[in-house]
């Protein structure tokens, strides 16, 4: 399913109607671009294969680069991993919400498909109360940069618009993107915490909490 007309909302005037009309389009499996706090996301029931699947071609994208997870807050790491990692505790209560990505393995009997993940996935809780308001409603969503693969991540929703155009139906207008800046990404599924990219968080201020962190190559 795809939208014959997307509808904005700006949400900077319009918030609770503009997150109700996404989290409904979210439960027909329909796509939602919506603000967070490093560049604008593209979204979709993570539990909902064939949504993701609208997702990875609304961005030109393959299986072998499944999406990350956006999740409303910390008590979903308990949902949806079979044992959270004392790590990865400690680092979701010291940056989220944030930009701070954790890759870890999910729990074997969930009901998704984001990709070839080799049953792992990449959280994160945004610090934004948009999103943040959208994901309380909706559970966690699959969320990649609201862009095609291989252009520049949008940061206003204009942007989104011009890229994705009515493969998605619900388009939130938050403005444009306070710092543009991606998260910062940890492997928590080594045998050593290991940072897999660095973005709006410092190696420095990861390793205030895990001194042992081993940096990127």
């Amino acid at each position: 399913m795809t939208a014959d007309m997307s509808i904005t909302y700006d949400v900077r005037t319009t918030s609770a109607q503009g997150v109700d009309a996404a989290v409904h389009a979210i439960r027909r499996g329909q796509l939602v671009v919506l603000p967070t706090d490093t560049v604008y996301g593209l979204a979709a029931d993570a539990f909902s294969p064939e949504a993701v699947g609208r997702l990875l071609e609304a961005k030109g994208r393959g299986r072998d680069m499944p999406t990350p997870v956006l999740v409303p807050n910390l008590r979903t790491l308990d949902g949806l991993l079979d044992v959270v990692p004392p790590v990865a505790r400690e680092l979701a209560e010291a940056f989220w919400p944030g930009p701070l990505t954790l890759v870890v393995h999910h729990a074997a009997t969930l009901a998704w498909d984001l990709g070839e993940t080799k049953g792992t996935v990449g959280l994160r809780m945004p610090l934004d109360a948009v999103a943040l308001n959208v994901l309380e409603q909706t559970g966690p969503l699959a969320v990649s940069s609201a862009n095609r693969s291989g252009l520049p991540p949008a940061t206003d929703c204009a942007e989104a618009a011009r890229q994705l155009g009515n493969a998605v139906d619900v388009y939130l207008d938050g403005g444009e993107c306070g710092d543009p800046v991606p998260s910062t990404i940890v492997d928590l599924t080594a045998e050593h915490p290991t940072v897999l990219r660095l973005g709006a968080l410092s190696l420095e201020e990861l390793r205030s909490v895990v001194p042992d962190l081993v940096e990127p190559r």
